[in-house]
């Protein structure tokens, strides 16, 4: 029993890819740390990080389950529990909704316009997959989602919306975009193939990296914005100068050999939020 249950957790941790949560957590508590200059409590520590994971619990469980006809295709995600019947269509839809409530209820625990917009943001978590259907703009709303964990963490903890919160959900938004086309690089043939929307599939390799360098380089303008409006000190320079060497390391191991998009994505991606979160909690303290 105990093997069952841990192996139906291990699917589900492989159906969201779990591990994938680095790329917007530290912002959320960049946004919290920022708010609050300083250590924001326990408690919203707590309910900051369930909200977030329950947020992409969602959003992927909505992907996984409404692409398994494309991801049943594809030999890169042939492989999948939503395709080869890891996880059932059942499982994924109680999955699903009951993420939503879990952030539904965290929102609401945490204050009324969390609440408010928690129904919102969910809409918006589960358009991505919908939007890469018939437009290429699918990359700019994966970035929007993203983008919304730094609002998410400003509204916890001042129960309002900053100027300077804003400048950083643009430039996560650019960030994860930029991202997201290098990564959907690999899968350039198939879109074109399966009438998918991508930008990769409608304008190629070469003007997709262009229009990633272009994303990331508003990602630095829109972060030193952030920097700015929140009065941050030196730490918040350094932070920058970090992302762009680190974005910089990405595109070059791209430019050099497509198979080399897994660490750029990961590993490069991963680093940089962390990095970047480290940086502004000492400037803070």
């Amino acid at each position: 029993m105990r093997e069952t249950i841990r192996t139906k957790l291990a699917n589900f941790s492989e159906l969201v890819m779990f591990q994938h949560s680095i790329f917007s957590l530290p912002f959320i508590f960049i946004a919290m740390v920022v708010a609050k200059d300083g250590w924001f409590g326990w408690k919203l520590f707590f309910l900051g990080l369930v909200a977030a994971v329950s947020a992409r619990n969602f959003a992927m469980g909505v992907n996984r389950y409404l692409d398994r006809d494309i991801d049943a295709l594809n030999p890169r995600t042939k492989n999948r529990p939503s395709v080869d019947g890891r996880v059932s269509n059942s499982g994924m839809i109680i999955f699903i909704l009951l993420n939503a409530l879990i952030f539904i209820a965290i929102a609401f625990l945490i204050n009324d316009l969390a609440f408010k917009l928690s129904v919102p943001i969910l809409m918006v978590l589960g358009a991505y997959t919908i939007f890469k259907r018939f437009s290429a703009l699918a990359h700019i709303i994966l970035g929007v989602s993203l983008g919304l964990a730094p609002i998410a963490g400003v509204v916890a903890v001042l129960n309002d919306i900053t100027l300077w919160s804003l400048y950083l959900a643009l430039g996560v938004m650019f960030w994860v975009a930029g991202f997201d086309l290098l990564y959907s690089l690999q899968d350039m043939e198939f879109d074109k193939a399966n009438n998918l929307h991508s930008i990769p599939s409608k304008y190629g390799a070469k003007k997709t990296m262009l229009i990633a360098r272009v994303f990331h380089l508003l990602t630095l303008i829109f972060w030193s914005a952030f920097i700015i409006l929140a009065f941050l000190n030196i730490w918040g320079v350094v932070a920058i100068i970090a992302s762009a060497i680190m974005l910089g390391y990405e595109h070059y191991l791209v430019s050099k050999d497509f198979s080399k998009i897994d660490k750029a994505f990961f590993t490069v991606n991963g680093y940089l939020g962390f990095i970047f979160l480290i940086l502004i909690i000492i400037g803070v303290l």
